[in-house]
């Protein structure tokens, strides 16, 4: 009866780890994410606010260079611009510019090397021009000339596609001077006449409240301050890099590494045949991987326990079923040489005990064999057990025969269910173990009580005879495979020894226990055996 104890005593212990383990980590679990997960997350986004960041302190940066190109120009812009309206305005009521004196004005205070100054009448004609005083020619290079298969070819450049035209730039510079004609001062950034980037300041000239001109202060080295913004950006970009791939060596250290060393052990206990896994120095990191590694070392325990188990349970299985064959090939080779009827009768019944006993072995072991298949291959469903408890005290009350003990059911619920979560067949096989069992020790004239209780959150159910009881050092050891210790004048080999075993994995598997005690009377004299049964109530 007892099919898997030694597996079943094997289980608890292995869980326990599992269990510890699960509250270790529900403790670091609080915060969100996982060890892994955070570090992961971590390492990509430190990269990415790197790049952001050098990317917002460069924005603010060239936002801060442009911002005072424009206010150097525009203090420059607004002195020239004085001087002119100063020097350079005649007539009176009806002021005007002397076009040819601001020129000369304009040469003397322009600074030709980095910027560009050009003057504009109030009608928005340019007068004066620094380049033409630096006598400034724009210069080109020349695209790279195209092959030779291509040179036939017609290719146009319209406006509004790619670069900007010299027309897009003048169109944009008179927009501005009319912005000033109007008394407005425009700054920003716009394209120059050569299609590059320049910072602009457009101050109108003004006598008292007429506006003679416009004065606009170009700086050409924008291009510069972005190259420079450019070079800037590189310590960034370097250093994003640099942490991307240690963020990737990192993850293949403790990531890929670590997975590989698992799956690597793994083969060699499929190649080898080893029974366990051992990674020590892996089981001993707090984070998934190390739950992982301990996890796989667990089962790798259980499994090696099962097996162990398995094959004491087929050295056992062996040793059972030799005791009946050597018994019944010694009554096959006696039979012929006994002569003698009464002896050839004895010998004969001997033979029919070994063949019952060798029957019920096997049909024994069979059961213990399927029991975990059967046990997993049912969902467990509410179960009346005392609906369960009546067919079953039934059946043995009705294929009763005369000198037989008898079974009795007693059931004190009252109006609380003796409802249980389980599998029928099992949970039947539970008490037809223990009824053979108790019947087996009960003398003919007596009787075997089932009792069915509820207590609280429980359902107890007591099995109990009137036989010579149990040893009190063996009221554990009855559980264990193919215990059939009897007293003195009980019939032998009427038990295989795995009925009560099968049934306390069967009990155990249900959330219940199973255990045997002796009863005893007033004076403390054992009158029998009882075992309970106690199995969660469904619904709690």
């Amino acid at each position: 009866m007892a099919s898997a104890t030694d597996t079943a005593r094997a289980e608890p212990a292995a869980a326990e780890r599992p269990s510890e383990r699960g509250e270790r980590r529900g403790l670091r679990l609080r915060l969100p994410g996982t060890r892994l997960g955070r570090l992961i997350i971590a390492l990509n986004v430190l990269g990415l606010a790197i790049l952001i960041s050098g990317a917002l302190i460069l924005n603010e940066l060239r936002r801060g260079l442009v911002e005072a190109r424009i206010d150097s120009l525009t203090t420059q812009g607004e002195l020239i611009a004085t001087i002119i309206d100063q020097a350079a305005t005649v007539g009176e009521p009806e002021p005007a510019m002397d076009a040819t004196y601001a020129s000369l004005l304009l040469q003397m205070l322009a600074n030709p090397q980095n910027q560009r100054a050009r003057l504009f009448d109030k009608e928005g004609r340019v007068i004066a021009d620094s380049d033409w005083v630096a006598d400034r020619v724009e210069q080109r290079e020349l695209p790279p000339a195209r092959p030779r298969e291509e040179q036939g070819a017609l290719k146009l450049d319209l406006p509004g596609r790619g670069k900007p035209t010299p027309a897009d730039a003048r169109k944009e510079l008179a927009e501005e001077v009319q912005a000033a004609m109007r008394g407005g001062r425009p700054t920003g950034m716009r394209r120059g006449d050569d299609g590059e980037r320049v910072v602009s300041v457009s101050i109108p000239i003004q006598h008292v409240q007429a506006v003679l001109g416009v004065l606009t202060l170009e700086a050409r080295d924008v291009d510069e301050i972005i190259a420079r913004e450019r070079m800037a950006l590189i310590p960034f970009i370097l250093i994003a890099i640099g942490v991307t791939l240690l963020s990737s060596l990192l993850l293949n250290t403790l990531v890929a590494q670590p997975v590989l060393r698992l799956a690597r052990a793994a083969d060699r206990v499929r190649m080898s045949r080893a029974r366990a896994i051992s990674l020590p120095d892996l089981a001993g990191r707090e984070d998934e991987l190390g739950d992982l590694t301990r996890s796989l070392q667990d089962m790798t325990h259980a499994l090696s326990e099962r097996m162990d188990a398995i094959e004491r349970f087929a050295a056992d299985v062996a040793h059972e079923i030799r005791n009946p064959l050597t018994s019944l090939r010694s009554a096959v080779e006696t039979l012929d040489l006994v002569k003698d009827a009464a002896a050839r009768d004895r010998l004969l019944k001997i033979l029919k005990n070994d063949v019952q006993r060798l029957d019920r072995l096997v049909t024994d072991i069979s059961n213990a064999s399927r029991l975990d298949a059967e046990l997993s291959r049912d969902s467990p469903k509410p179960i009346d057990l005392e609906r369960l408890m009546t067919d079953v005290v039934a059946l043995y009350q009705a294929t009763m025969k005369p000198g037989e003990v008898g079974v009795r059911l007693e059931s004190s619920g009252g109006m609380m269910p003796m409802t249980v979560n389980g599998r029928e067949g099992p949970l039947s096989q539970i008490f037809r173990n223990l009824i053979d069992n108790a019947r087996s020790f009960s003398p003919a004239d007596k009787e075997v009580v089932v009792a069915l209780a509820r207590h609280r959150d429980e359902v107890v159910a007591t099995v109990s005879d009137e036989g010579p009881g149990i040893p009190p050092e063996n009221l554990e050891t009855v559980f264990e495979r193919f215990y059939t210790s009897r007293p003195k004048g009980a019939a032998f080999g009427g038990n295989s020894g795995l009925g009560l075993s099968i049934a306390r994995q069967i009990a155990e598997a249900h959330g219940g226990t199973l255990r045997a005690a002796n009863r005893v009377d007033r004076g403390g004299k054992i009158v029998g055996a009882s075992f309970i049964l106690v199995l969660p109530a469904a619904g709690t």
